[in-house]
């Protein structure tokens, strides 16, 4: 993931690592709930890139299992049921939004969109 964000401008620069760690945090969030929640019932899953005209970065995480992600409960001494409220964070700060489509065969993707933020590096112009 992070060599095909860096082929279309989003790499660890000083402009843009913020983006990409953010990013990477969420995808990581998404991959490991396509482990752990769909409860061994989804042994695969698959990361989707999308950059629409140059303007917004689609990810998406797509497994098998049917069930979409809840809100769980986030008990002071739990250790789990953070992750869709960091990925909510994580976007919403971003400027983009989550999202959820079921697939033909009976699974789901999870959708983070966001404003592709290389896009406005490459518009800045150097003072002189």
């Amino acid at each position: 993931m992070s060599e095909v964000l860096g082929r279309w401008g989003l790499d660890d620069g000083a402009d843009t690592a913020e983006a990409a760690d953010a990013l990477r945090l969420m995808v990581s969030e998404l991959a490991t709930n396509a482990v752990v929640h769909t409860f061994g019932q989804s042994p695969t899953f698959t990361v989707e890139l999308r950059l629409d005209r140059e303007q917004v970065l689609r990810v998406g995480v797509t497994d098998s299992h049917p069930r979409f992600p809840r809100r769980l409960p986030a008990a002071v001494q739990q250790d789990n049921g953070r992750g869709m409220v960091i990925i909510r964070v994580l976007a919403a700060e971003a400027g983009g939004r989550l999202s959820f489509t079921p697939t033909d065969e009976g699974g789901k993707t999870v959708w983070i969109t966001l404003p592709w933020v290389a896009a406005t590096r490459a518009d800045v112009v150097p003072a002189c």
